[in-house]
């Protein structure tokens, strides 16, 4: 059974940073790829990161230069560095995995986390 579980949300000043961490379990980590999606309230989620089982790296044009992506394959955890976050940055986080190709596109995505809030302030 795959298990997807996120963690290092929380309220956040706005210029803060977080690191956003995402454990999978049940599936081969370095043949996995995985998606950074979040959705605020009244919005449709969104895909704003994804890393490749190869290493590749793709991100959403607001988040270029402020947000990471990467992997630790033998911890089987992946992280999404958050930089310079902004109010508009405040969502449910999604930390999704699938055996395809990543994208940022949520039906790319056969399983999911249960979701973890970042408030921006100010």
């Amino acid at each position: 059974q795959v298990q997807v579980t996120e963690s290092g949300g929380g309220l956040v000043q706005a210029g803060g940073s977080l690191r956003l961490s995402c454990t999978v379990s049940g599936m081969r980590a370095d043949n996995t790829d995985i998606g950074w999606f979040r959705q605020a309230p009244g919005k449709e989620r969104e895909g704003i990161s994804c890393v490749s089982a190869s290493g590749s790296r793709y991100y959403r044009d607001s988040v270029k230069g402020r947000f990471t992506v990467s992997r630790d394959n033998a911890k089987a955890t992946f992280y999404l560095q958050m930089n310079s976050l902004t109010s508009e940055d405040s969502a449910t986080y999604y930390c999704a995995a699938t055996y395809r190709i990543c994208n940022l596109e949520v039906d790319r995505y056969q399983y999911w986390g249960q979701g973890i809030v970042v408030a921006v302030s100010g």
